[in-house]
């Protein structure tokens, strides 16, 4: 290349670039919205990771569930042996739980968290703090969510901590075979390097009861009825740990849900049952209880009633997969069973960090 073609050239090359520069002052042709915020700066996750002796406390060797939250709200991360010490932790007292738990009032109820760990720090901010508050947690902590890891092992923690006042009990998706599709797999991969915490959750999971009973009148339960189950008693005598099974009585108490039919359909979801009104009064009045309560279904108004008010639909992950725009809903029964549902919103967006790749709101799962 001549001198002069290098002169024309570098001149060229100077003029895109104040052009580029004049354009990306003035903002013309930009892809941006006019709903996008300007911030002063960016505030990192912590490189930090906290150790087991700042997770654990020194005194009475428990874990420190508020230390993990506020740890856990600026994005930050544990060490894997923290992480695997809260769940072996955890494992101990849920082996010894029974397959269904009886549960006395006053007690909040709760449906599915999927992983939105953000939102689950609202559902504490309108229910109170455990111990204050007892929790009943009615399944599907993990998946769809960014921060399934995190919001398995705050519950966990408080688990170990408070074993009274919390209780959880198993979804569908504490299940090996569906965390791998549908992004807790993928996620402790991601924040771990290796399959080991998944490895010990996955084996955490069988451990988690399938039920449970408040007062002996209302039945707790991820998802539905089985034909094969006429009476609470049955529920105890299941071997619950294992994996949850394709079919029988333990996938259906994970897998069915209520539908306007009569008696017993083919559930669409290809797992469980669909129940009608006729199944649900036969199986309360065999048992003696008033209501069945379940999660497992979106429900855009956070709760949904079902057969004059003979079971209830509890959903609490608010804004369902960053995209669904529903609200949720918590239960909470008084000492005499008297029910108050506490609505709330998502987390709002400036308090959490969400991905711009929303995962799939597959309604099925």
């Amino acid at each position: 290349m001549s001198s002069s073609q290098q002169t024309a050239a570098a001149s060229q090359q100077q003029s895109a670039a104040n052009a580029s520069q004049q354009q990306a002052s003035s903002g013309a042709g930009s892809s941006s919205s006019g709903n996008d915020r300007v911030i002063d700066s960016v505030v990192f996750p912590p490189k930090h990771k906290l150790t087991i002796s700042e997770v654990f406390d020194s005194h009475t060797g428990k874990p420190r569930p508020d230390v993990l939250k506020q740890h856990f709200i600026l994005e930050g991360r544990i060490e894997e042996n923290a992480a695997l010490r809260i769940i072996q932790e955890g494992a101990t007292i849920l082996k010894a739980e029974s397959t269904m738990i009886d549960i006395e009032a006053p007690v909040t109820v709760c449906g599915d968290i999927h992983g939105q760990f953000y939102d689950l720090k609202e559902l504490f901010k309108v229910g109170g703090d455990v111990p204050e508050t007892n929790y009943l947690f009615m399944g599907d902590f993990v998946d769809r969510g960014y921060y399934s890891v995190e919001t398995f092992l705050l519950l966990l923690a408080l688990k170990v901590r408070y074993p009274d006042r919390i209780t959880l009990i198993r979804g569908n998706h504490e299940s090996r075979q569906i965390t791998q599709v549908y992004g807790f797999y993928d996620e402790c991969i991601r924040k771990y390097g290796s399959v080991t915490v998944w490895r010990y959750c996955t084996e955490i999971f069988d451990y988690l009861s399938l039920s449970a009973i408040i007062d002996g009148k209302i039945f707790c339960v991820h998802g539905g009825l089985s034909p094969s189950i006429q009476y609470l008693d049955q529920i105890r005598s299941i071997d619950r740990k294992q994996e949850v099974p394709h079919d029988g009585p333990m996938c259906d108490l994970l897998w069915s849900d209520p539908e306007d039919t009569h008696g017993w359909g083919v559930s669409p979801r290809g797992a469980g049952y669909l129940f009608g009104s006729d199944v649900v009064s036969q199986f309360n009045a065999a048992n003696d209880i008033d209501m069945i309560c379940r999660a497992h279904q979106l429900v855009m108004e956070g709760y949904k009633w079902h057969f004059n008010e003979t079971v209830l639909t509890v959903w609490s992950a608010p804004n369902y997969c960053y995209r669904c725009g529903n609200v949720a809903a918590i239960l909470e029964l008084n000492e005499n069973l008297q029910r108050d549902f506490t609505i709330f919103e998502a987390a709002p967006q400036e308090s959490r960090i969400i991905p711009s790749k929303k995962p799939s709101a597959d309604y099925f799962l």
